[in-house]
């Protein structure tokens, strides 16, 4: 089974955050209410200069797909 990119996450014990999960490499959840990122995965230091390139995409990514979801339920 294939899972989209991006899903979003609710739980009712952070109730004003706006959690997205990214399901593909590499893995991350954020919380869009202060941009706190969690990242899903374990990095060597080569893997943190690639994701220092990568990371601030797939955050513009995560938040467009936000928007994009929240637009859906109005209509």
């Amino acid at each position: 089974m294939d899972f989209p990119k991006f899903l979003l996450g609710d739980n009712t014990d952070y109730p004003d955050a706006i959690f997205v999960i990214h399901t593909e490499y590499p893995r991350f959840i954020i919380n869009l209410e202060n941009d706190d990122v969690e990242w899903l995965e374990d990095f060597d230091q080569n893997d943190e200069k690639e994701l220092a390139t990568q990371a601030e995409d797939l955050i513009i990514q995560a938040s467009e797909f936000y928007d994009r979801e929240v637009s859906r339920y109005d209509e």
